[in-house]
């Protein structure tokens, strides 16, 4: 059985202009009874209940450390291309253009094809999102995460993978403030944006909930694709009866596949521990 420890602490939120002071509810989860599934990896996660505003996270979790975001960067991406008007719908399509884009030895099928926005965040098909850097621009990416407080907000002129090169960094923290701020209303993106990224994010349903997630990946060492690697999960729980949860996981491993399918169920595993998530749902 796992373990909680609840401590309640005082946190600042932005609510709309002022700060104002809450009181919040912070439960730890404990690693040793986890020790077995998490092995080698090293793990951060942290939930967050906006009904109440209460929290639980991990035991010795690295919360305020940024990481690159990778392809969880997809998530504020998809909707910037929405409000942005450089694509206009989840169909939005655009052709895969071989000799401008060509394929890496490591490229999946999926992405050797053209694609449209819901596809390239389903199969994270880097070249499309690349493109669509293009598209928006600097100075409009640089204005929207400085509104969103995304992480480090940095963005290199001219760059259409500071992603994914080490320029952009978030932590788990921040990864939970976007999200928090996006799902209640105080980032004044569209209805229908939001509702475009809850289809295109819908990782499973259960009754009066679905999950929604993005999983991002890349190598510790630049370059290095046979070496460590560290991975994200990061979304939200859609509830019928009350406001979200949001969830940030963050691990690093010996090597890619020892994360592949880790960051996910492991997520899911500790959604349900907390009580977000039947015991029987399967993602």
């Amino acid at each position: 059985m796992i373990r909680f420890r609840s401590v309640v602490c005082l946190a600042f939120f932005i609510v709309v202009a002022p700060l104002s002071l809450q009181a919040q509810e912070r439960t730890e989860i404990a690693r040793a009874p986890l020790a077995v599934e998490i092995a080698e990896r090293n793990v951060s996660f942290l939930a967050r209940d906006l009904e109440t505003g209460n929290s639980f996270v991990l035991e010795g979790s690295a919360l305020s450390e940024r990481f690159t975001p990778w392809s969880t960067f997809k998530v504020p991406n998809l909707l910037i291309a929405l409000e942005t008007g450089v694509a206009d719908s989840l169909d939005a399509k655009r052709k895969w253009d071989e000799t401008r884009r060509p394929a890496a030895d490591y490229w999946p099928k999926d992405w050797r094809q053209d694609q449209t926005l819901r596809t390239a965040f389903k199969h994270s098909a880097v070249w499309y999102f690349r493109d669509v850097a293009l598209d928006v621009g600097t100075e409009r990416y640089r204005e929207t995460l400085a509104q969103w407080n995304y992480g480090n907000t940095e963005v290199a002129e001219g760059s259409d993978i500071f992603w994914l090169d080490r320029t952009l960094k978030v932590s788990v923290e921040e990864q939970i403030a976007f999200l928090s701020a996006l799902l209640d209303g105080r980032l004044a993106v569209a209805a229908s944006s939001l509702e475009a990224l809850a289809v295109a994010s819908l990782a499973g349903e259960a009754e009066g909930l679905s999950l929604h997630g993005k999983t991002g990946a890349g190598p510790v060492e630049s370059g290095n694709f046979d070496g460590a690697f560290e991975g994200w999960y990061v979304g939200f729980l859609m509830r019928s009866d009350r406001k979200p949860v949001v969830f940030a996981l963050h691990a690093r491993a010996g090597e890619h596949q020892a994360l592949r399918s880790f960051r996910k169920d492991f997520a899911v595993r500790l959604l349900k521990d907390a009580g977000f998530l039947p015991v029987d749902f399967r993602g």
